[in-house]
């Protein structure tokens, strides 16, 4: 029978850092290049859909669609850099109190692959899951890390590593995270805008 371990989930963006990662590694690419520009049509349409399908993947690749791997090798350095400025003063200090606590901690947040890992790479989390995006298409998904699917990525962790999930407490701060939220024991809304935990 497989034990049961205590799991504390994060999300990411406008819960440890404010912004939303992908919306601004977007805007940098606007200002060092004239392709995404070109886009904007596409992404118009895709602006359009996004209120109609909000969980689609469709949209989705549609804005991101101007990213080629040589601007994801030339920018998301930079980006990454600058980027790592945003987050929250309590982020790292927390991820290791409940380390330090004896819980396994992990990231799952719908930021791509070529960015979040990172983006977080000085935050000791038991595991990073975020949204996978093929090599030569970095603007399509194979995976899309978000709603649903990050419970799905956090089961699939616990079965790589022998274990059953107990999550204990999960961060998040949006409502696109209620299936995460739901499985845990404790809620944790952060208000995206200041940082600060929201009180009911």
């Amino acid at each position: 029978m497989l034990k049961k371990v205590d799991v504390v989930v994060f999300d990411f963006d406008g819960t440890l850092s404010a912004h939303d990662s992908n919306v601004e590694f977007a805007k940098y690419c606007f200002r060092r290049s004239l392709r995404p520009w070109l886009f904007l049509p596409i992404m118009g349409v895709a602006a359009i859909a996004r209120m109609f399908n909000p969980g689609g993947t469709w949209w989705r690749e549609a804005m991101r669609r101007f990213l080629t791997p040589k601007m994801v090798k030339k920018f998301a350095p930079g980006f990454i850099k600058q980027h790592k400025r945003e987050r929250f003063g309590w982020a790292k200090e927390q991820v290791e109190a409940e380390r330090n606590a004896g819980r396994k901690v992990v990231l799952i947040s719908a930021s791509p692959d070529y960015l979040l890992p990172n983006l977080v790479r000085d935050i000791k989390f038991d595991a990073v899951m975020c949204s996978e995006m093929e090599k030569t298409r970095p603007w399509k998904y194979k995976f899309l890390c978000w709603g649903a699917n990050k419970v799905r990525a956090l089961d699939a962790w616990a079965v790589q590593n022998k274990f059953v999930p107990r999550v204990v407490r999960s961060y998040s701060d949006s409502a696109s995270d209620m299936p995460m939220m739901e499985i845990a024991a404790e809620e944790v809304w952060v208000d995206k805008k200041t940082g600060l935990r929201k009180h009911s």
